[in-house]
């Protein structure tokens, strides 16, 4: 059985589009600039949930990316139990 082919211009997680400047085709003679990616901070539990084939190859999106930085549903940070 053949693996579908890694779309680096899509969530490795959601598989919805991650808006990544550097997988996007360059249509006209500028180089990409930076992208969004490159301006966040991804946590080590996030990276660990990426698939090892697409690991370096296809960019987290921002919507997954801000998912893994709420609190757990019910708590809140400075609640005590």
């Amino acid at each position: 059985m053949t693996q579908p082919a890694l779309d680096p211009c899509r969530c490795p997680l959601c598989g919805q589009p991650n808006a990544c400047a550097m997988a996007t085709p360059n249509t006209g003679a500028a180089a990409p600039g930076p992208c969004w990616c490159m301006r966040v901070q991804f946590s080590a539990d996030l990276l660990k949930q990426v698939p090892e084939a697409a690991r370096n190859k296809a960019c987290i999106c921002a919507t997954c990316v801000a998912a893994s930085e709420q609190p757990p549903q019910g708590q809140s940070q400075g609640e005590m139990a």
